[in-house]
């Protein structure tokens, strides 16, 4: 079996050390290469052909997202990003997932040598999962900021805008995926759940994001909150969100419970919540994901009634999330992400003309 051929590109000395100690103890990873900047980078990449970069974001002579921004012009290759947890570290992986990037680990704060070690399980299933991508399907931006003055606090919403629920799972390739699909959504779609696999610290500065492209109102969620029309809300890293009703209202619910196939927040959770409370209301939608998190809720989801979208391979970074909702009968119909705003609100088009017969 040939082994994945990795470059290790980070300014510090012991982090690519650590790295290439932490790959090349995998018997089907090998780190090939290890460069202090992209200038060598870029020579190294040249002579050695790795299969998968990893990258940290912040280094010398050239910032970490200029050259990827050229890299995937000039050369596509899967990256993982090394990243720092803060609201910098933060805006700057966004980016860097937008431009291209696959995944990214976050970089520890303090005990560098121990802390790298801990994460060692974590950075390698990133470096296998990027070597099997597709990088033709990566998303282009494709969105225009919204102006702030077409989202209306007083936005008359619909009968079936209120009753009706949107529910998205992702993980992988997800925050371009949910914002390819949200950010074509219009301002008086029904209130939309969304979680998506991401650390504590990383979803308010995603909800941000998409509150610039989209023309809904997109948040981070708050604990006891009305989930409203017009309105998206991101589960925030390291929390469970889950759909409650109180009276007439859906209500969002956050907790600390122990993790769901292996995730914190889990599509799983909220999916099951959206079943019990919302039933035939809900539309739910499974976007690209390493493993299985929600298939099973998905199906609970159909039994109650919803209408369930998948993304297709085609345009998923990884297929396996939608591939066992699939498989698990839990989907409706499979389309490409640019499709799937379009038939949602197709459907509750639909759904709207059947209240006025």
């Amino acid at each position: 079996m040939s082994k994945t051929r990795v470059l290790i590109i980070d300014d510090s000395a012991l982090v690519r050390s650590l790295l290439a100690e932490i790959v090349n103890r995998e018997p089907d990873l090998e780190a090939v290469g290890a460069a202090p900047d992209p200038f060598v980078a870029r020579e190294m990449i040249r002579s050695l052909n790795p299969d998968v970069l990893t990258l940290d974001i912040e280094m010398p002579r050239m910032d970490g997202l200029d050259f990827l921004e050229r890299l995937m012009r000039l050369r596509p290759t899967p990256v993982v990003m090394v990243s720092t947890l803060t609201e910098r570290g933060a805006e700057v992986t966004l980016k860097a997932l937008e431009l291209g990037a696959i995944d990214f680990v976050l970089k520890p704060r303090l005990g560098i040598s121990a802390g790298m070690r801990e994460i060692a399980a974590e950075i390698c299933e990133k470096i296998r999962i990027a070597s099997k991508v597709r990088l033709n399907r990566h998303l282009q931006p494709s969105l225009q900021p919204a102006h702030s003055g077409e989202k209306s606090a007083l936005a008359r919403y619909s009968r079936v805008s209120t009753e009706k629920l949107i529910a998205i799972g992702a993980s992988t390739g997800g925050t371009e995926a949910i914002r390819e699909v949200i950010g074509r959504l219009e301002a008086d779609s029904p209130a939309v759940l969304i979680t998506q696999h991401m650390p504590p610290g990383f979803t308010r500065s995603f909800a941000a994001r998409l509150d610039g492209v989209c023309k809904m109102r997109v948040a981070e969620a708050v604990h006891g909150e009305r989930a409203l029309p017009g309105h998206a809300y991101v589960a925030p890293g390291d929390r469970h969100m889950r759909l409650e009703r109180s009276g007439a209202d859906y209500r969002i619910a956050l907790d600390d419970g122990p993790p769901v196939n292996r995730h914190r927040p889990s599509v799983e959770v909220l999916f099951r919540s959206v079943a019990a409370v919302a039933g035939l209301n809900a539309l739910g939608v499974m976007l690209t994901g390493m493993g299985r998190d929600g298939a099973t809720a998905m199906l609970e989801m159909k039994h109650a009634g919803a209408f369930n979208i998948a993304q297709d391979e085609a345009s998923c970074v990884v297929f396996g999330m939608p591939r066992e909702a699939i498989a698990a009968g839990a989907v409706d119909e499979v389309l490409p992400v640019t499709k799937i705003a379009e038939r949602l609100q197709s459907r509750l088009a639909e759904i709207g003309a059947t209240h006025r017969i």
